[in-house]
């Protein structure tokens, strides 16, 4: 029997409990009193060392560590190994501060295994940091005996899984859009694109699309990324959203019909339709816009425009 104080240290408790896993070798009893025989096997994404764990980490671990403690009052015997993943830009990125790097060229100018040299003793940095951070959480992991991407062993049942997939017939060869560093001449993940990611003013184009069923009427899609122009199958607009259809000169003179949303227009009408510029040799100068028409997106759905680029087109 124990006498329950009045007041409760959440804290301290806390920490007896750590002290009485730790002496007591609790979650090492939870794997050697279960049978070998029955092994649930739990895979889990080992994290970077080259920083101290975040608000990410702790959410995941919550849900590693609960799948693993139910099996195991299943009776199961759960070898929940810990990993280190060594690759990737993180290390590659602190390793270069460290050696006053900003290009790859410098890389091999030094020497590769300099450089290696380097992100091997900086790699596993914060060890300690996240093993005293999974104990405070009171998640259950060998870390002692902790694998590490950059093993020679691990690199080598890699490669092993990688030619039995092979022998299998299930791995194939072809082509993914990918985002590229420019500086690191490497693809990018999506969580390293995202870490990167900031808010910044930019150009932009308005392209016009040419409406197939009305020749010389043409719909303006704005864009921040024209690259994506050529290969363009779709336009994107709101059913309920008013447009107008406005009747313009552009700068051959020519007549012509632009569909945009009536808001922009009305709005910005002397920044897309500007009355006063230099005229080049034989331009006639600009008459003022009119809008002609008014109507919702809606009639615009299903409507089919000419490609900015015939590159598909012509195989068709």
């Amino acid at each position: 029997m124990k006498k329950v104080e009045s007041q409760v240290s959440f804290p301290r408790m806390e920490e007896e409990i750590l002290t009485f896993w730790d002496a007591k070798k609790i979650f090492e009893k939870s794997i050697s009193n279960r049978p070998a025989d029955k092994l649930y096997s739990f895979y889990d994404g080992p994290p970077f060392a080259t920083g101290t764990p975040h608000y990410g980490h702790i959410v995941a671990s919550a849900i590693k560590d609960t799948v693993p403690r139910y099996f195991t009052m299943k009776g199961y015997r759960v070898e929940r190994k810990w990993g280190w993943d060594c690759h990737g830009l993180p290390i590659e990125n602190i390793a270069e501060k460290e050696l006053g790097i900003t290009h790859k060229k410098e890389i091999l100018e030094m020497g590769v295994e300099k450089f290696n040299d380097t992100c091997r003793s900086k790699v596993l940095e914060y060890v300690a940091e996240w093993k005293k951070v999974m104990r405070r959480f009171g998640r259950w992991a060998d870390m002692e005996n902790a694998y590490k991407t950059m093993d020679l062993d691990y690199m080598e049942s890699v490669w092993w899984v990688f030619k039995e997939l092979w022998d299998k017939g299930l791995i194939y060869e072809s082509y993914r859009t990918m985002h590229i560093c420019p500086r690191c001449e490497t693809t990018l993940s999506q969580s390293e694109v995202a870490e990167g990611y900031k808010d910044v003013k930019d150009l932009s184009v308005t392209a016009k699309f040419e409406l197939v069923d009305e020749p010389g009427t043409f719909v303006l899609a704005w864009t921040t990324t024209p690259w994506t122009l050529p290969g363009n199958v779709a336009l994107a607009v709101g059913k309920d959203i008013e447009y107008v259809k406005v009747r313009y000169n552009n700068a051959r003179g020519e007549s012509e019909l632009l569909v945009l949303s009536k808001v922009i227009y009305e709005r910005d009408k002397e920044k897309l339709f500007p009355l006063v510029r230099e005229l080049k040799n034989g331009e006639l100068p600009p008459i003022p816009p009119e809008a002609v028409e008014e109507f919702t997106g809606e009639k615009l759905i299903g409507k089919s425009y000419k490609p900015l680029f015939d590159y598909y087109t012509k195989d068709e």
